[in-house]
């Protein structure tokens, strides 16, 4: 059974930083792209930010570049996502996903649904 432990997340001030991880147990395959979309009250799902587990290519929405640092450990099957100078419209409920693709497969995926989805974890900025 694939599972997606995700942890992190908080309460933090504009400007401040915090870091979301994503363990993933379960998998049968070793190429896949994992990384998080956000969904704030009101807003469609945006996809944030995703690594490859092969070439470790990464994407970034617009909104998040610059600021946010995606990174994986392999042998640990974990994907972190450091977030700094956070602004209050990085308001939002994280998710943490896996497609067996590459970053674009998981990018499209946003669309339909992700193969392996962890639970949301909120993260708020104050202003």
């Amino acid at each position: 059974e694939v599972q997606l432990q995700a942890s992190g997340g908080g309460l933090v001030q504009a400007g401040g930083s915090l870091r979301l991880s994503c363990a993933a147990s379960g998998l049968s395959f070793d190429d896949y792209a994992i990384g998080w979309f956000r969904q704030a009250p009101g807003k469609e799902r945006e996809a944030v930010s995703c690594i490859s587990s092969s070439d470790l290519s990464t994407y970034y929405a617009d909104s998040v570049k610059g600021r946010f640092t995606i990174s994986i450990d392999n042998a640990k099957r974990t994907a972190y996502l450091q977030m700094n100078s956070l602004k209050p419209e990085d308001t939002a409920v994280y998710y943490c996903a896996v497609e067996e693709s590459t970053i674009w497969g998981w990018v499209n995926a946003l669309r339909y649904e992700y193969e392996y989805r962890g639970q949301g974890t909120q993260v708020t900025v104050s202003s």
